[in-house]
């Protein structure tokens, strides 16, 4: 079991690593394509990968959305069978159009473990910390 913690909490790793670089392929390659999204400061739930895709590229050119760092704390692992749900304190640092802003959320992601023995995420669930 101990095993199976490492390996989730290497792929938490590296899609957080990859969302604090701005490094789209890297961070959106840590999901499943049928992974789902909720997000606080969204009115609707993102029902695939490629609907967030869509999302991050309109933040991109829309409201010159960057991100400059992340930093996770808090961690957690629960595994369930195949499936492991991996909980967080995160901050990020952003910027809007050059401005920049940080912000401080709860998140839950779900990963599913792959035939291949990797684990990819599944659904995210972002959450202001109060």
């Amino acid at each position: 079991m101990e095993h199976q913690e490492h390996a989730v909490l290497a792929a938490a790793d590296r899609l957080v690593e990859a969302f604090g670089r701005h490094d789209r392929d890297g961070y959106f390659s840590a999901f499943a394509p049928q992974a789902t999204f909720i997000f606080h400061n969204l009115d609707r739930c993102l029902r695939t990968r490629a609907e967030y895709e869509s999302e991050w590229t309109l933040w991109e050119t829309r409201d010159g959305f960057r991100v400059r760092a992340c930093r996770s704390s808090d961690r957690d692992v629960q595994i369930a069978g195949s499936v492991a749900i991996f909980t967080h304190s995160v901050e990020t640092d952003l910027a809007f159009n050059g401005e920049p802003s940080t912000s401080t959320e709860r998140e839950t992601i779900v990963f599913e473990k792959q035939a291949t023995g990797e684990w990819l995420a599944i659904h995210e669930h972002l959450s202001p910390r109060p």
